[in-house]
């Protein structure tokens, strides 16, 4: 484990973040609506965080309501902008519910994966530092 202690968390609308020494953003999402709006400002802090680089993104999902369809849209038209990849931890169940939502009649823009484990999503992404 790296000394994510010493980084600052830096808090977001719609998830807070921790960038690691490793350079591996972590996101722990908010159970709030998706907005183009807010999703906009999410994508503005990470380019910020990152310093505009691509990173990859663990993201610990918790369950939120379904955005509307040009939120989706937009949201999935951002991933390749920010991240390089996104292993997503989460119960069982919940991210797979999210990809059939996100992904429905298209693939991923990005590498993305779903996880129970931390540690194995984290192995998984150091392939995308």
């Amino acid at each position: 484990m790296e000394n994510e202690r010493d980084n600052q968390l830096i808090e977001g609308e719609i998830a807070d973040y921790l960038l690691t020494d490793n350079g591996i953003l972590i996101s722990y999402s908010k159970s709030i609506l998706r907005t183009v709006e807010n999703i906009s400002a999410n994508v503005a802090l990470v380019k910020k965080i990152t310093n505009n680089k691509k990173v990859p993104l663990l993201i610990y999902l918790k369950n939120s309501p379904v955005p509307d369809k040009a939120t989706r849209k937009f949201s999935t038209e951002q991933l390749p902008q920010i991240y390089t990849a996104m292993a997503m931890v989460s119960k069982p169940g919940l991210a797979q519910l999210i990809m059939k939502i996100l992904f429905k009649f298209q693939n991923p823009p990005i590498p993305i994966k779903s996880f129970t484990d931390e540690e194995k999503a984290r192995e998984w992404l150091k392939q995308f530092l």
